[in-house]
């Protein structure tokens, strides 16, 4: 199997690189200004700035004229006009390849954060056949084993039973910490504990500009 490299950028950014090119989801205003700087293609969960940020989007594309973006409606609708023919538009059970990588959409709603807001669109991205999985904000289980799961460990949505109970829910081989920006160092060691201890698969978590092999 071909190796991927894993790099943890500031919030739920994440970069893959696998045969000298690069796929980077959900570059938002929590994440460095070139998170997407370098990419040949770019992942977006949903229209939330700290998962979508429309400075940084145009930063990778203008940094690289041939890298391109796939995302749900809301988002493709506000960069389409500005990059003609570079934004995609899917949406769950899409299949598509982006520079390289096999990705398959899963989920359509984000997860509820109170019952008087009303929910917005938002995908996961399963990479390379189970490889690697973004959930964006939502606790979706794909149809496909996960070997790396790419866990929101906090948001204003979830609670940490929760988040034990997705990790045991979609059985990765391993599950690495990501939408952690509003979480403190102080905060750290009990969720590492919690989860580490009663998710069922190894917990890991990277500083941002860590990487991994996958």
């Amino acid at each position: 199997m071909e190796g991927m490299r894993f790099t943890k950028k500031s919030h739920a950014c994440v970069r893959l690189e696998k045969d000298g090119r690069v796929l980077v989801i959900d570059p938002g205003v929590f994440s460095e200004e070139d998170a997407a700087v370098g990419a040949d293609a770019i992942l977006v969960t949903h229209e939330h700035p700290d998962h979508f940020s429309e400075g940084h989007l145009r930063a990778g594309l203008e940094a690289n004229p041939q890298a391109e973006i796939w995302t749900l409606k809301s988002v493709a609708d506000q960069l389409s006009a500005a990059f003609p023919g570079r934004v995609h538009t899917v949406g769950h059970g899409d299949t598509f390849t982006a520079a390289g990588f096999d990705v398959q959409v899963h989920g359509e709603l984000h997860a509820v954060i109170h019952p008087d807001i009303p929910r917005i669109t938002n995908v996961g991205y399963l990479v390379d056949g189970g490889r690697v999985f973004h959930p964006g904000d939502a606790l979706t289980l794909p149809d496909h084993p996960v070997e790396t799961l790419l866990l929101p460990v906090q948001a204003p949505w979830s609670k940490i039973s929760e988040v034990i109970d997705y990790v045991r829910e979609v059985k990765p081989q391993r599950a690495y910490d990501i939408h952690d920006a509003l979480l403190t160092d102080l905060a750290r060691p009990a969720y590492d504990r919690q989860i580490g201890t009663l998710g069922g698969s190894e917990h890991l978590r990277l500083a941002p500009g860590e990487t991994a092999d996958l």
